[in-house]
């Protein structure tokens, strides 16, 4: 009996996706983040680790011009990198941990996406646009914001325009070559608002003291929002796929 078909021998098996498969560039991220905490945790001195946090840390009150503190706080040039420095500490090892988990589910796809450079300039933007929105609320306050965490809500909002098909579906590998929604589309795609609902609702309940994560302090919750929006609006800028 004969067949048309290939040879049984010649027909591959399926590939396994791998537990763990990282883009190269975020783990060098990842590294990079454990490797600062881990330096400033345990090699430095308590002294000048408080002169890192004082002189890398985001800090509202640099920008009232009004407050008795301004000219002390800007013996420096703090106030300009520091929206985006700030983004590379972190207050404890749960806060690193936390912010590592959510960094390789949202992060990946958007880093095999969008490559590298794109990364950094969003990394940056995304830091920036998180304390933006966070001064708003807390305009000339002495408190410092540390973390990554409004880069990642930023990964988290450029990820919703394009993990989720237009049926609402999702794939785990290969996410990143799906077509980007529209903000129509994804406003108007049940999984993307059900995500979407979801993170929103447990930025609130952050910001009425109901949810906290342990050892990060005191949650910038406004500063995320800042970064999902950030992503969510003009990731369109950064994906170079139409």
């Amino acid at each position: 009996m004969t067949s048309d078909g290939p040879p049984e021998e010649a027909v591959a098996p399926p590939l396994r996706e791998p537990a763990f498969n990282l883009p190269g560039s975020l783990v060098v991220i990842l590294v990079v983040l454990v490797a600062i905490h881990a330096i400033r945790t345990y090699l430095l001195p308590v002294a000048l680790d408080a002169d890192i946090l004082f002189n890398f840390a985001f800090l509202p009150a640099r920008y009232d011009t009004s407050g008795v503190t301004y000219a002390l706080l800007n013996t420096s040039m703090a106030w300009l990198w520091s929206p985006i420095t700030y983004s590379l500490l972190h207050g404890s090892w749960e806060h690193v941990i936390f912010n590592g988990f959510w960094m390789v589910a949202f992060g990946a796809p958007v880093v095999r996406r969008i490559g590298l450079v794109r990364l950094a300039v969003f990394w940056c933007l995304s830091a920036g646009a998180a304390v933006a929105l966070h001064v708003v609320f807390h305009w000339g306050e002495m408190t410092f914001v540390v973390g990554a965490s409004g880069v990642v809500a930023g990964l988290m909002g450029a990820a919703a325009r394009f993990v989720f098909s237009p049926s609402g579906r999702i794939s785990r590998q290969f996410a990143h070559l799906n077509r980007r929604l529209s903000i129509g589309e994804a406003l108007s795609n049940r999984s993307v608002l059900m995500f979407s609902g979801i993170w929103f609702l447990t930025n609130l309940l952050i910001g009425l003291g109901l949810f906290a994560v342990g050892g990060a302090g005191a949650i910038a919750w406004e500063a995320h929002i800042g970064g999902f929006l950030f992503g969510f609006f003009l990731f369109s800028l950064f994906d170079p796929r139409r």
